[in-house]
């Protein structure tokens, strides 16, 4: 009875499409987040009938033949990498990455990460820090007695101290982007890591051709589309729904065969 074997596939392949709805669901409100789609793949076909086979001596072929499918599997989970609504927060640390382009991080072990979520601090020491107090590549550091902090769409940062009345060059962020986005490895609190799949990360300056301008005093929205995903949830549980019926089926079907006599 192959009817419980496909069955139980689709069962696990939609079990798994909720598990990704859920985590967009959740993270709705997440900075920086970008939604993900579980995508699938058809199994293995057993040919009871090869297609094409010849079917006589005179010659004629089988058009169409017989293949049985075995179910589904989940291809790849792959993550919908578009612009997030940008959303003021008066913060002046805050910024957001208008177009491509992530925000380097230096994480405690030495390594590189990348991140959208521009939710940004100064740490003890004035130096630019995400919220967890991890540094911003290049690192910036912000005097005590600045008065004000300005940062250009082109990533240059700029502050006004006490007695001066023009603008100090601090620093220079950059940002970095990548051939294949949606092939960055997620680690967890808003951060990517580089992976064989996103291909080496391109570090330049904001507003260069290609890259994305930073937005001073704005965050970047998560892109998860509250109707789209309570859609996509109804229509998932539906299918799980349909497969679980499949599988009573063929059982109702077991059961009528084991109660035949001879």
């Amino acid at each position: 009875m192959r009817a419980l074997r496909i069955a139980a596939t689709g069962m696990g392949a939609q079990q798994l499409n909720v598990e990704v709805i859920s985590n967009n669901i959740a993270n709705m409100n997440t900075v920086g987040f970008k939604r993900q789609r579980a995508e699938f793949q058809d199994l293995l076909y057993q040919s009871i009938e090869r297609q094409g086979a010849q079917s006589s001596e005179a010659g004629t072929v089988v058009p169409t033949g017989v293949q049985l499918g075995s179910g589904v599997k989940a291809g790849s989970v792959y993550r919908v990498t578009t612009q997030g609504n940008l959303v003021q927060t008066g913060n002046r640390f805050d910024l957001a990455i208008d177009g491509r382009g992530f925000l380097q991080v230096t994480l405690p072990s030495g390594e590189t990460a990348y991140t959208r979520a521009g939710n940004l601090a100064v740490n003890d020491q004035g130096q630019l820090v995400t919220d967890d107090g991890y540094l911003i590549e290049p690192q910036i550091t912000i005097p005590s007695d600045a008065k004000d902090v300005i940062i250009s769409r082109t990533g240059q940062v700029q502050v006004v101290t006490e007695g001066q009345t023009a603008p100090t060059t601090v620093g220079q962020l950059e940002i970095a982007i990548f051939f294949n986005e949606g092939g960055l490895e997620a680690i967890g609190d808003n951060l990517f890591k580089e992976s064989a799949a996103s291909g080496p990360a391109s570090v330049g300056t904001p507003g260069d051709v290609g890259y994305g301008q930073l937005v001073q005093g704005y965050t970047e929205a998560s892109n998860v589309d509250a109707v789209s995903e309570i859609t996509a949830l109804i229509v998932a549980q539906r299918a799980y729904e349909m497969n679980s019926k499949v599988v009573t089926a063929a059982d109702e079907m077991l059961q009528a065969t084991s109660q035949l006599k001879s």
